[in-house]
Order: structure tokens, then C-alpha cells, then sequence
């Protein structure tokens, strides 16, 4: 899997693939426009930040590439590929209990803050992705 050269991006599938850990210095791009909404993409080598709406949905540090993105009522899931393990936090419902599969492997069940964020670190290495799904339990 390759980075997002164009930082942001639609993929024929009605997913989002976003994110480029390989740049030095961080780029933005912003008013990218996808199924009515205005997305935002922050990436570079050390975090990797997503948002719609001027709403938190994403970010990784250090920073990473996303293949994927599709947001759900149930169900957040992507894959993801950086150069190193990478802390990952997502927004999700405020207050509501998700199971986190990792490459189908269940890392438990863990529950959202008041602002709905979840957190969770993903083993990251050059060239691998890791496939994350995210389930409201």
C-alpha cells in the first residue's frame, strides 16, 4: 500500500482514503468536498489529522495512511499503514461501549469519553497495513 500523494481522496468504493507519512513538513488540504460534506486533511510524517465539518474524526501520531474510511452508525473501518507503531484516536458517539478488531483479532471493548473519542495503538512496519474495525456494541 502506497501513501496518499494527493493527501485526500475518494475512492469508486464511497470511501475515503487520506494521509502521507512521508513528507517532512506538514500539508494541508481543506474544502475537499464528499457525499455533502467539507473534509480537512493535516498530514506528515508526525500525525496524521481528519475532519468534517470542522468536526474531529481522526488523527495518528506518528502520522499515517488511511485506505478506506467508512463511518457507520455501527460500524468505523479502514486500514492503516505507517512506518511505525502509531497511537490512533478516532471519533465515534460520546459515551458508548465499541468493540476494536485489528486484522479481525479482537483487542476488547473499550468506551468512549464525553467527547467520543477513542484511542487505541495499532503495531505498525513499512509496507504492511493493518486492517481496524471499529463495532457499537
Amino acid at each position: 500500500m502506497a501513501v496518499v500523494k494527493e493527501l485526500l481522496r475518494a475512492e469508486n468504493d464511497g470511501t475515503l482514503s487520506f494521509g502521507n507519512y512521508e513528507l517532512d513538513a506538514k500539508k494541508k488540504l481543506g474544502d475537499f468536498e464528499f457525499k455533502g460534506n467539507i473534509f480537512k486533511v493535516k498530514t506528515f510524517k508526525g500525525i496524521t489529522k481528519l475532519e468534517c465539518n470542522e468536526t474531529f474524526v481522526y488523527e495518528s501520531v506518528p502520522g499515517t495512511t488511511v485506505r478506506n474510511l467508512n463511518i457507520t452508525d455501527q460500524e468505523i473501518s479502514f486500514s492503516v499503514e505507517g512506518p511505525e507503531d502509531a497511537e490512533i484516536t478516532v471519533g465515534a458517539a460520546e459515551n458508548t461501549e465499541y468493540q476494536v478488531l485489528l486484522d479481525d483479532v479482537n483487542v476488547g471493548h473499550m468506551t468512549t469519553n464525553m467527547g467520543g473519542k477513542l484511542s487505541f495503538s495499532v503495531e505498525l512496519s513499512e509496507g504492511k497495513s493493518v486492517s481496524v474495525n471499529i463495532v457499537k456494541v
